[in-house]
């Protein structure tokens, strides 16, 4: 069984997870500390939900945005990762599934997300529950830090 909360606080313990939970997602961006995280959860337009077993143990996470833009309230999820450990177990679904609930009570009008293609699992995941592939572009300028 699992839970799903939003985080309140950056916890050691959220902290840890992120450390442990980061590397699954991506190679080269380093986890969050205690700092980025505690900025993610004082935002008011990010919503940090994390999943947890039965014993408590925090397998999985995923980041909800929301904004206003003139033609509405949008939100988007960003890193989606659940533990190796916990794959196949649900824990994907239910996290996005809250995620939805939440966007939905804040008036989201939608919700989008990207995933790569690669990531067969989770592209199976997001068609099943509802999401459909657009025809868009998507483009990135990497700025210099």
């Amino acid at each position: 069984m699992t839970a799903i909360e939003e985080v309140g606080a950056a916890t050691s313990e959220v902290v840890a997870a992120f450390a442990r939970l980061v590397p699954q997602l991506s190679r080269s961006a380093p986890p969050p500390g205690q700092a980025e995280l505690a900025e993610m959860v004082a935002s008011p337009a990010t919503t940090l939900l994390v999943a947890r077993t039965s014993a408590g143990e925090i397998v999985g996470s995923l980041t909800l945005v929301g904004f206003r833009i003139p033609t509405g309230l949008r939100a988007w999820i960003e890193d989606v990762v659940v533990d190796e450990s916990a794959r196949g177990a649900g824990v994907g679904e239910a996290l996005v599934r809250a995620a939805l609930e939440s966007a939905a009570a804040a008036g989201a009008r939608s919700v989008d997300l990207t995933s790569r293609p690669s990531r067969e699992a989770a592209n199976r995941l997001y068609r099943r529950l509802g999401f459909e592939r657009r025809e868009t572009n998507v483009y990135r300028l990497e700025l210099s830090g």
